[in-house]
């Protein structure tokens, strides 16, 4: 088979490139050693300029798209076929455009290296005037991943991102979930490699399609959607503004009461973090349904979330405007808020314990910020439940802090009447500091 690759009759060439191909998809490693070894490469990267017999180019094609999708791409990468694909995608056959889409899109896929090749070589251009409106679902499909491979990383400042979020912001309304998740991912990708560009995706206008998103039923689609938010949330609080203004918070609410993976709910947790404590001027200054919004996010946040995710939340500050939650006069948030701050202070005895510490660092920061008056007030809410749970935090975080403040309260409700002398030995000796909940003084 090799002298027939080498040989000079066309006809001869396409037999051997055939052979070569079918030999490729047995799948194993040991063949496609042997067609590394037999040095083919380049020879099969010539084919791709050969326009007789057509079917020579797209059988070549075929060839390298396979071995760049084993441990070899680099070799694939380096064999000159790189220029050539890009040129195959202005091929007036479609199935040719096609395979050559799918074998730079193997390329790119494998590391960095090789993505600059591709990118290098200026693949960018061209691969988005293959998306057009008559395209096969399955040509879509391969298109959109080769442009979320090309995405990934940092690209080059010399590559132009708005022409690409243009086709992206299309595509993240497909119906298709492979379509959509390739999409996402190149959206996440530009907004978390390229400088400004969480800007340049607010200006394509996708924010309003990726908040929708977030209500999808797919994990697959939910992971590269929330982490596009995340990017977004980071930005500066004009940028923080516009996520909010398409409602993301009541979203992430009902997103964060359901049962989706771990590193969805993370991602969760830390958009509203980046809402809440980063940009708190977005909560203090809006209507208070969004500050409602805000916090239900918190509080099913905090009442749902794993041991590193409630230990996210409060380095981001949560604590705070969950104590400011117990104000509200709405019974199911002021619950939910209340199994948040159980489940914040249950994670921080574990850290007590394991910190050999005396103190619960999270029930002193609520004692501390004002947090335990609004835990108080509550022993006078209108709702058996949210008093039983208020009463069972009180009572074992803060037991003698509550006690001393009812002693001070009866003894100002019964003044002393008279003033009598004691004899010295009758003096009541320097009081003692009463000891909090966790043995501190």
């Amino acid at each position: 088979m090799v002298d027939k690759v080498w040989s000079d009759d066309a006809a001869t060439q396409l037999e051997a490139t055939v052979q070569f191909r079918k030999l490729l998809s047995d799948g194993k490693n040991s063949t496609m050693i042997k067609i590394i070894r037999a040095d083919v490469l380049p020879r099969f990267a010539e084919f791709l300029s050969r326009q007789r017999p057509p079917q020579l180019q797209m059988e070549a094609a075929w060839v390298l798209t396979n071995i760049a999708a084993s441990d070899y791409t680099l070799l694939v990468a380096e064999c000159g076929a790189v220029p050539r694909l890009i040129e195959l995608l202005e091929s007036p056959d479609a199935n040719i455009r096609h395979q050559a889409t799918w074998a730079l899109g193997n390329i790119a896929a494998d590391m960095p290296s090789c993505r600059e090749i591709v990118l290098d070589h200026g693949a960018v251009t061209p691969l988005l005037a293959q998306f057009k409106e008559d395209m096969k679902v399955s040509v879509l499909r391969t298109a959109t991943w080769a442009l979320s491979n090309l995405c990934f990383g940092k690209l080059p400042a010399e590559v132009q991102v708005k022409p690409i979020l243009e086709i992206v912001s299309l595509l993240i309304h497909s119906a298709d979930e492979k379509i959509l998740a390739d999409a996402c991912w190149a959206l996440y990708y530009i907004c978390d490699g390229v400088e400004g560009g969480i800007q340049d995706a607010l200006d394509a206008g996708v924010c309003p399609q990726l908040v929708k998103l977030l209500m999808h039923a797919s994990a697959n689609i939910l992971l590269p959607v929330i982490m596009s938010l995340a990017r977004i949330s980071a930005g500066d609080d004009t940028q923080v503004q516009v996520i909010v203004e398409q409602g993301i918070l009541p979203c992430l609410a009902q997103l964060l009461a359901r049962n989706y993976p771990k590193i969805i709910k993370k991602q969760a947790c830390l958009i509203v973090s980046n809402i809440t404590a980063g940009s708190k001027d977005q909560i203090q200054t809006s209507e208070t349904d969004l500050k409602k919004e805000a916090a239900w996010a918190i509080s099913n946040a905090a009442s749902g979330g794993s041991s590193d995710q409630i230990q996210y939340l409060v380095s981001r500050g949560c604590l705070e405007p969950l104590c400011n939650v117990l104000k509200y006069q709405d019974v199911d948030l002021v619950y939910t808020c209340l199994e948040g701050l159980q489940n914040i202070l249950e994670e921080g005895d574990i850290g007590k314990q394991r910190n050999e510490s005396a103190m619960n660092p999270y029930a002193q920061f609520i004692l501390e910020n004002g947090g335990l008056d609004n835990l108080e007030d509550l022993q006078d809410f209108d709702n058996d439940a949210v008093y039983k749970l208020a009463m069972k935090l009180l009572e074992r975080y803060w037991d003698e802090e509550v006690s001393d403040d009812a002693n001070l309260t009866a003894s100002k409700d019964h003044p002393a009447e008279n003033v009598e002398t004691v004899q010295p030995e009758d003096t009541a000796q320097p009081p003692v500091a009463a000891s909090s909940v966790d043995g501190t003084e």
